[in-house]
């Protein structure tokens, strides 16, 4: 499918859900299309979950659910995208080979979870094929079917098993041309006598402690995953239509709601075998505080991965336990994904389940399948989106300011944890309030744009980075990007000497991609370009307070603030003045300027935050983890240094406002204001503009206004804005102005 194909699929903006046919108690298909059609469903998503199903005993296939529902949404032109069914074995194929399951560091898996195999073993990729080609030689030909969804949310699923080393040591004795002393030189084996001298002496790396090793074999792993959706797309596109997608849904590192970077997969590399890159995003809502930085960030993410619009196939309706939306909340999520570029918000899932693990995972029915508020929510959006027909569709972003990350740098700072230097006990697995994480620093960096309005795209930094892309931006920012390439620090020198802003904080440029430390001070190749060099770091412990200077002191000077910051700054109570988690201690050097220097006896001498002029541009490095507070103040001060600071971050100063931005297939200028709050708000608009959305949403009942037109008139195209005028969005609310280039 040409890139061309994939955009005219979503010339309209999907809007569904995952639909399960096999997992009814009742046949209630007819009914549910109905409700469907008349809440302005458009999509629905089948097939992924259900391998024993469609394939009962080995050999014998079974797709009368399958075509039930492709009969029932071609009746009612509903689209549907067809998952492969690969991601939950059934449990004939565990007895017939057990060795499908992997095995992990806790040992040999059990059947009963979901995503338990192993995805190099032979017999479960020779079973896998055969359900894939059954399956889409079984509907590619059906008019619903857009589009089709490989596997689902798969990762490597922590597999340490014999067929996954066996490949690894394969993938090392390649890269090493065969050179044992290239590797054991490379990742520093000589420590504790782990050096090698035969291959046929290759250690089990389930519990190496070597960093470098266990780096390189996570990075190994994912690129499992990567050959793996790779693979199944090559079957796909052998029965596939031309007009039909490949996609996948790639999900996040996990801290009871989407959170961070995913560590068990290279999303970048992965996405390249897709057309259109998908998306799973949960976040908090309903009694849990919902910012819009979860959908932001998942969405940015998956925008970047191929610099194109993608999918949400899942988000929540009512979701996990706490998060049922507050009236209004479910149109402001469905309008801020759309707002970072997503073609679709597609619910998990239609209904409720009434057994198995996730009955309390709520769809958009609740249990006794009645016409509920969300449905009506959900049917108030989806008709606004109809009669808005492809107006918002195809958003495109013109962002200037993209940030580094790296899984190479996750992985090492797992291994090396930024508070103790051991592994962090909680591996990958982490959860809220544990010890700080790189998914923590990448966070910390990207929640503090998101509230000043800076939109930002991601560059994967464990490639090669284009020249030209990095031209691009303005303005770089790098958090705790650990392990860097030499080739890439060449780059960002160039990049900032040519006019660039970089920001770094500490933990960056530390290492090699082997996870090697550079012997030759830090930060690597990069100190004369930030001003600064170090060599000494530590935890603030009891703590360390903080002490603005410069251009953040002459900041607060002209804002009448920085009496009362002297005098707060050496309470060990003002949390907003002291040193978090890390700091390093930095010598300035002299083109350096110092913007937070540390107020304590013993590292007053040292700074915190520097900045420097090089070549045409400037590099900034933070030292220290900042207070939320402050580091909003020290990146809205670098963002006006950069030259980047307009009406949207002065629009930010309202914590619960944000705006998002991008343009439409005729390059006019579409502007999201989103109020996440339960209060009103007002906005100016600094330039004339069409209001095509209100945030009067529209409430419409099946059973009243099946049309979806009369309740909706008056959110949708509701005229212009001047410039310079007051106005109010309500609380939970949306607007979109459509305004001139």
């Amino acid at each position: 499918m040409t890139a061309q194909a994939a955009q005219q699929a979503t010339d309209r903006l999907l809007y569904g859900c995952a639909y399960y046919h096999e997992y009814l108690p009742v046949d209630r298909l007819e009914h549910d299309v109905a409700m469907m059609k008349a809440a302005g469903i458009n999509v629905v998503r089948i097939a992924e979950s259900t391998w024993a199903t469609e394939e009962p005993q080995p050999g014998e296939f079974d797709f009368h659910h399958v075509d039930a529902v492709l009969d029932a949404m071609e009746a009612a032109g509903i689209s549907v995208i067809i998952g492969t069914p690969t991601y939950a074995v059934p449990s004939w194929l565990v007895e017939l080979h057990p060795d499908v399951l992997a095995t992990t560091a806790a040992g040999p898996n059990r059947y009963g979870p979901r995503q338990l195999m192993d995805i190099t073993n032979g017999s479960y990729l020779f079973y896998a094929e055969r359900i894939i080609r059954k399956l889409i030689e079984h509907v590619a030909g059906r008019k619903a079917v857009i589009g089709y969804q490989l596997d689902n949310e798969t990762k490597y699923y922590d597999c340490t098993s014999g067929s996954m080393q066996k490949l690894f040591v394969k993938h090392l004795r390649r890269r090493f041309h065969d050179d044992l002393d290239e590797l054991n030189r490379a990742y520093g084996l000589n420590y504790w006598s782990n050096r090698i001298e035969a291959w046929e002496d290759f250690p089990d790396v389930t519990d190496t402690i070597n960093a470098s090793l266990r780096g390189e074999f996570d990075a190994f792993r994912r690129a499992t995953v990567s050959g793996f959706l790779s693979w199944q797309a090559g079957i796909i596109r052998e029965y596939a239509r031309d007009d039909q997608f490949i996609t996948h849904n790639f999900d996040y590192e996990w801290r009871n709601f989407s959170y961070g970077m995913q560590p068990r997969v290279e999303q970048f590399e992965a996405a390249e075998c897709m057309d259109i890159a998908g998306v799973d995003i949960y976040h908090p809502s309903g009694n849990h505080v919902l910012t819009g930085r979860e959908i932001g960030f998942g969405g940015d993410i998956a925008r970047s991965l191929k610099r194109a619009n993608y999918l949400v196939l899942e988000t929540e309706a009512q979701g996990n336990m706490g998060w049922l939306p507050f009236p209004g909340q479910l149109r402001l999520q469905a309008y801020s994904h759309f707002a970072s570029g997503a073609g679709s918000v597609m619910y998990w899932h239609w209904d409720s389940l009434h057994n198995s693990f996730e009955t309390y995972w709520k769809g958009v029915l609740s249990h006794d399948y009645g016409d509920n508020r969300v449905y009506q929510e959900v049917s108030g959006i989806g008709n606004e989106l109809k009669r808005l027909g492809g107006q918002l569709a195809h958003l495109r972003k013109r962002n200037r300011v993209a940030m580094l990350v790296s899984n190479r740098s996750l992985t090492a700072l797992t291994c090396h944890s930024i508070t103790t230097g051991w592994p962090d006990p909680e591996g990958y697995d982490k959860t809220i309030g544990g010890d700080p994480a790189y998914n923590d620093v990448v966070r910390w960096m990207y929640d503090a744009l998101f509230d000043l309005n800076v939109e930002c795209d991601f560059l994967d930094a464990d490639q090669l980075l284009d020249a030209e892309v990095l031209n691009s931006y303005q303005m770089i920012v790098t958090p705790a990007l650990y392990c860097c390439s030499e080739a890439n620090i060449a780059l960002l020198r160039d990049w900032v000497a040519a006019g660039g802003h970089l920001l770094s904080t500490f933990k960056s440029f530390f290492c090699d991609e082997n996870v090697q430390v550079w012997h030759d001070g830090q930060p690597h190749g990069l100190a004369d370009v930030f001003g600064m060099d170090y060599d000494e770091f530590t935890t603030p412990g009891a703590g360390v307070a903080l002490a603005l200077r410069g251009a953040l002191a002459a900041a607060r000077v002209a804002g009448g603030e920085l009496a009362a910051h002297n005098a707060a700054q050496n309470t060990a109570q003002n949390a907003e003045f002291a040193a978090q988690w890390f700091m390093e201690l930095l010598r300035p050097r002299e083109s350096a300027e110092t913007l937070i220097g540390y107020d304590h006896p013993a590292w007053g001498s040292y700074a915190a935050t520097v900045r420097s002029k090089f070549g045409e541009g400037s590099a900034q490095w933070i030292g220290t983890r900042l207070s939320d507070e402050l580091t909003r103040e020290v990146i809205a001060e670098a963002v006006k240094h950069a030259g980047l600071w307009d009406w949207a971050q002065d629009i930010a100063c309202d914590a619960d406002l944000r705006i998002r931005q991008g343009f439409d297939a005729e390059d006019r200028r579409l502007t999201y204001v989103l109020n996440y709050s339960a209060e009103a708000k007002t906005y100016v608009l600094p330039f004339d503009g069409e209001m095509i959305v209100t945030d009067a949403p529209g409430v419409v009942r099946a059973e009243e206004n099946g049309d979806g037109v009369s309740d909706v008139d008056a959110a949708v195209g509701a005229g212009t804005i001047p410039a310079g005028e007051s106005r109010t969005i309500a609380p939970w609310g949306v607007t979109v102005v459509r305004s001139a280039a």
